[in-house]
């Protein structure tokens, strides 16, 4: 078809079209509704808009205006636009930057959609026009003036709209031009606008903007009436505050003063008092000026009182001097402690330097142990030392980052962090301040308390600290910082590398019997009313009651025990004042009944497929017994004891070391094949895991299978590989320790180890055979004894 039949055919569906009504596009608005007479500027930025406005500019310049029900639709069809709208005229057209125009357009007359032609490129409907047709009556006029009445009371009440614009429409003759003029004017919302646009007859027009003139009326009132009540209410309080100043001037020149007036003179002599730093003064200064100028009764009073009071609190400039004879300090750890060399060793080096150096950073020091070795009660003694007020917090369970920073002031109910709180506490500068289970910090949507220790905790920023209630820098470089942990894998990468570790093991049994007799027993028989004429106690039995009633690192549950005896004893004073009692070895259960553990070697006589093993645990070292058993069966391997999975790693890497090495072992190539064997190590309900039961396993492996017995007073530690080779392993103290008290009296263990036997105490040393291996072969001989009889697996 030709351009020019195109055209014709076009023209045929417009001619027929318009026998129904006439043909226009349609420009929807959002939350905007133009009125006849109307002139206002639009910007357009829709795709379909656009191609409306086009499609009006190549005709008549005239578009159908009609408002969406809902602003928010971006594509609005039948239901999503009022029927009535206006048809105006496209007066100027400017294009902007980004796509848009910007619109000039007049309102002319209404208009109704009586039919929805297309929605593509733009929407185009059939409307039916609808010309003013009225009569001029009396009834009219009447309300004509009733309107223009009310519309110039509401521009003199709401004070929104110039007057000029009343004046203009009092020479307008026609009522719908009238109703539409004031309807344009006034603020309402769009359905009220909609409803005079739809009112077709001037009169019913006329009827309804009355209705809403009067509503709008009676709201203007209702706004005076509250605007009159706020003016009155901040009169009075002016009228108030001008009183208050001048009773002031009176009660000044009566040389009288005010009770505010008298507070905060007092406040701002403590702040020039407390000889405080430049920028925390200018602080405390700023924040009284804020108080002074405000009403007595303001909730804002509260806080700033309460911040000045913390402000003034704190010790800023206040310090304990130092104990720096080291002969003294020594003395007082000694008194406090037995053994823990290492940690009175560091506090000493520390009053040394402090001797020669005027200024030096306090130290932050990590105590790791596990539970009742001292941690938290060393680092009072070292704060007794030295001369130092103690602080001590615990950060078991702390979640909130808040803990350690404190809350905004904007908070109700606000506070300091713990830090400042325990240093306010302190009264000085630089206490001796105990970070208690530093490992058992959480995090969760509050923040990460372990993060913002990192501040406190760094040697290069806690000279500044900065806390969110306090909101100036603190300085905590004069502070020791203390902290215990019960494991060192616990506590955040970050934050231990600030710290300097000191690894407190488990106490000897020679160190705990000493423990008992210089400071326990004599505590407990203080706490019970005891004199040591009532109860005695004599060495063995302490080492009984350490070997056979607890199973420990530390001195805890020995104290406890020494306790529930000295309870008894109590009870026997009680009855009898010339009671007296000693406690032996033999006598020991008539007071603490049947032993709950025995402590000595797991097994009693040379086995065939048992081997002794060293393990570590948080509350010290444990000998376990690594048991293998030999079944006829495909080649499976059985796992039992409740092991984790690094541990079952070790088994099979020892089983993968066994059957490489059948020919030396004089095994039967095929052995692996016929027989199943199975692993396990008692004490099944005990968690277990870690590498350094390899060499146990690959010994107790060899046993069975060779048939040669183990020698039971042998224990070991180590890690193996598949070639055979023994690695270093850690805990090694805590492990022979727990050998020592099971009366081992040879001990196996990885040559790479041995730096880790100076911390071994030489009395422990001196009654144990340590042997120092780098392969599985050294092992075997060590351990096994020479073959009696030849096993059934052997070739």
């Amino acid at each position: 078809m030709s351009q020019e039949q195109d055209q014709q055919y076009e023209e045929s569906i417009m001619v027929q079209r318009d026998e129904d009504g006439r043909t226009i596009p349609l420009l929807p608005l959002r939350g905007l509704l133009v009125f006849p007479y109307m002139v206002i500027h639009l910007d357009v930025g829709r795709e379909k808009s656009v191609s409306a406005i086009d499609e009006a500019m190549l005709h008549d310049r005239e578009i159908f205006l009609v408002t969406q029900r809902e602003a928010q639709t971006d594509e609005p069809w039948e239901d999503d636009l009022y029927q009535v709208g206006t048809i105006a005229e496209i007066k100027q057209l400017l294009k902007l930057p980004g796509g848009t125009f910007r619109v000039l357009v007049e309102g002319l007359r209404r208009g109704r959609i009586k039919k929805y032609l297309s929605a593509e490129p733009f929407i185009q409907v059939i409307i039916e026009e609808h010309p003013e047709d009225y009569e001029k009556t009396p009834e009219i006029e009447a309300m004509m003036r009733t309107v223009t009445n009310q519309f110039e009371e509401y521009v003199k009440a709401g004070k929104k709209i110039p007057p000029e614009t009343a004046v203009s429409i009092v020479s307008i003759d026609d009522p719908g031009r009238l109703a539409d003029i004031i309807a344009a004017h006034i603020n309402l919302r769009v359905g009220d606008k909609q409803a005079i646009l739809e009112a077709f007859d001037p009169k019913e027009r006329l009827k309804e903007l009355g209705k809403i003139l009067s509503r709008e009326m009676e709201i203007l009132d209702l706004e005076r009436k509250i605007n009159m009540r706020v003016r009155k209410q901040m009169e009075k309080t002016q009228k108030e505050y001008y009183l208050r100043e001048q009773m002031r001037a009176i009660q000044k020149e009566l040389g009288e003063k005010d009770e505010r007036l008298a507070e905060v003179e007092e406040l701002r002599e403590r702040i020039a008092e407390a000889d405080l730093p430049e920028e925390v003064e200018e602080k405390a200064l700023k924040e009284l000026d804020r108080l002074e100028k405000m009403p007595p009764m303001v909730a804002e009073a509260v806080v700033v009182r309460n911040y000045l009071d913390w402000i003034l609190a704190l010790p800023w400039n206040k310090q304990t001097r130092d104990r720096l004879k080291l002969d003294k300090a020594e003395e007082i750890l000694e008194e406090d402690h037995y053994a823990l060399e290492k940690p009175k060793e560091r506090i000493l080096e520390y009053l040394a330097i402090r001797k020669l150096a005027t200024k030096i950073r306090g130290p932050i020091i990590c105590f790791v142990g596990p539970p009742g070795v001292g941690k938290t009660s060393l680092g009072r003694s070292v704060a007794r030392a030295m001369g130092r007020k103690f602080v001590r917090i615990s950060l078991g369970g702390v979640r909130d980052e808040a803990e350690i920073r404190g809350h905004r002031r904007t908070y109700v109910g606000a506070l300091p962090g713990r830090i400042i709180q325990g240093m306010k506490k302190a009264g000085t500068k630089n206490p001796v301040f105990l970070l208690d289970e530093v490992d058992k910090m959480n995090a969760d949507f509050r923040g990460d308390p372990s993060s913002a220790l990192l501040e406190v905790l760094d040697a290069e920023q806690n000279h500044a600290f900065s806390d969110h209630y306090i909101e100036v820098p603190f300085d905590l470089s004069k502070v020791m910082f203390i902290t215990t942990a019960n494991l060192e894998h616990n506590i955040p990468r970050p934050l231990l590398d600030r710290m300097e570790v000191i690894k407190l093991s488990g106490y000897t049994e020679e160190e705990k019997v000493k423990i008992a007799e210089r400071h326990l027993i004599p505590k407990q028989l203080k706490e019970h009313g005891l004199k040591p004429r009532h109860l005695q106690f004599s060495e063995n039995a302490l080492r009984n009651i350490i070997g056979q009633y607890t199973r420990e690192a530390g001195v805890r549950n020995l104290e406890r025990e020494i306790a529930s005896i000295c309870r008894k004893t109590a009870r026997e004073v009680v009855d009898d004042k010339k009671y007296s009692a000693k406690v032996t070895a033999a006598n020991v259960h008539n007071f603490l009944g049947i032993p709950r553990y025995h402590f000595g070697t797991k097994e009693k006589e040379n086995e065939v497929g048992v081997a002794t093993g060293l393990a570590w645990t948080e509350v010290g070292g444990e000998v376990l017994s690594v048991e293998v058993g030999i079944l006829k069966g495909k080649g499976k391997i059985m796992l039992t004891g409740k092991l984790g999975d690094v541990m079952k790693e070790s088994a099979q890497a020892a089983f993968s070391f066994v059957r490489s090495r059948v020919e030396n072992l004089q095994l039967a190539d095929d052995f692996h094949e016929k027989h199943d064997l199975h692993i396990h190590i008692p004490e099944g309900a005990i968690p277990k895991d870690g590498p350094s039961a390899g060499i146990t396993m690959a010994t107790a492996l060899v046993s069975a299978l060779t048939g040669r017995r183990t020698r039971h007073d042998v224990a070991m530690t180590g890690e193996v590989t598949l070639r055979g080779r023994v690695l270093p392993v850690g805990g090694i103290k805590e492990k022979v320790l727990a050998a020592h008290r099971a009366g081992i009296k040879t001990v196996i263990m990885p040559s790479e180890n041995k730096k880790d036997l100076e911390e071994i105490p030489a009395n422990v040393k001196r009654k144990l055979n340590f042997v120092l291996v780098d392969h599985m072969d050294q092992v075997l001989s060590e351990a096994l004894l020479p073959a009696e009889e030849t096993s059934e697996l052997t070739g």
